[in-house]
């Protein structure tokens, strides 16, 4: 059998040719694009054919053992790019080590009018509004079930747009217990920018409420499955210190660190894509992500497991991430920046 090409042949290919053009579409369209080709390359095997590149890099030195779970890299892909749990297993053949499908919402919803989702080339970054757009939590647990579940699969909860916040516990709670036996660990996301008054769920006394409420779902269950919190990194550090001391007085099982930002300080894109609602990821979010994990590991002893996410496109990032405090990452718009051979530097600096 003839050895498979390296990321040597394939990934100059991806930056001069694949990528410029899915830069000539809109940037919505361009992820439609790929997921699509991607399963289409999985249906045909094309993904395990000895002529395309490998991205796996298998070595039980990566493996990390948290949440009472095994993770065979310490490499996962964030909540917002497989919103729908399409492309489990074609995503699994670029080498995660995990992947957080969601956020679900208990009804699909169409989310946010088109365009809401904005290159910034300069600056590697995105600015997306999506709002929660999906098919809804029934649908979800349905691929789920079709899926092969080789890796850790983690469920990213949220609320529906129409309900009110002094309803939405009621939200948590069904797309929690309809995801239980489906994914391996939940993240509950209060922290969107792009879901009107989301973020004010973000309170000490909002936060116990949904925690209160998903632990009494947990506590009926045979078995205990992890319950994350995913932050903002525009959190001051006095509420930043809130969380952790609600972590750790409600038993909640980690966080997240961080999801997008609303601040647009130090970027160099056109001021009409700059000054675009919604949250901001990529280059731009690096350090205040590294900043916040940075924090709660001070500020918690080490206590709390942190999944660090924010920035990182490069091996180097992810290493930061991990210095900081984080026990594991995730990657979303590195990926798209930088390919599928992202998570095969990573991994392969770790063991380096």
């Amino acid at each position: 059998m003839k050895k498979k090409r390296d990321k040597a042949t394939f990934a100059p290919m991806y930056k001069s040719i694949i990528r410029p053009l899915l830069y000539s579409m809109p940037p919505e369209r361009a992820h439609y694009f790929v997921t699509g080709w991607l399963e289409r390359f999985y249906q045909l095997g094309l993904l395990q054919s000895p002529f395309t590149p490998s991205f796996k890099v298998e070595d039980a030195r990566l493996e990390r053992k948290i949440f009472g779970l095994t993770f065979p890299n310490p490499v996962g892909l964030a909540a917002g790019f497989d919103k729908d749990a399409k492309w489990i297993d074609s995503l699994t053949e670029l080498g995660f080590g995990f992947l957080e499908i969601g956020t679900v919402t208990p009804i699909g919803q169409p989310g946010n009018p088109k365009p809401r989702m904005y290159r910034l080339v300069e600056d590697e970054a995105l600015i997306n509004r999506m709002g929660f757009n999906n098919d809804g939590v029934d649908a979800a647990v349905e691929r789920i079930k079709k899926a092969k579940r080789s890796i850790p699969i983690g469920g990213n909860i949220g609320k529906n747009k129409v309900t009110p916040n002094d309803q939405a516990v009621r939200d948590y709670e069904i797309c929690f217990e309809k995801l239980y036996d489906h994914v391996d660990y939940f993240s509950v996301n209060v922290s969107s920018p792009n879901t009107p008054g989301l973020r004010e769920l973000q309170g000490k006394d909002e936060l116990k409420r949904i925690f209160d409420a998903l632990f009494t779902i947990r506590s009926k269950q045979s078995k205990e499955k992890a319950v994350l919190l995913k932050i903002a990194p525009d959190l001051e550090k006095a509420q930043l210190d809130d969380i952790v001391d609600l972590v750790k007085e409600n038993g909640i099982d980690g966080l997240i660190a961080t999801n997008t930002t609303l601040d647009r300080s130090g970027l160099h894109s056109p001021k009409e894509i700059v000054n675009q609602a919604g949250g901001l990821s990529g280059v731009p979010v690096k350090n205040k992500s590294t900043e916040v994990i940075r924090h709660i590991h001070q500020a918690s002893d080490g206590s709390i497991p942190i999944i660090g996410v924010g920035g990182i496109h490069s091996a180097d990032d992810a290493l930061e991430k991990l210095n900081a405090g984080a026990s594991l990452v995730q990657l979303y718009t590195g990926f798209i920046y930088e390919g599928p051979w992202l998570i095969k530097n990573i991994n392969k600096r770790l063991l380096s």
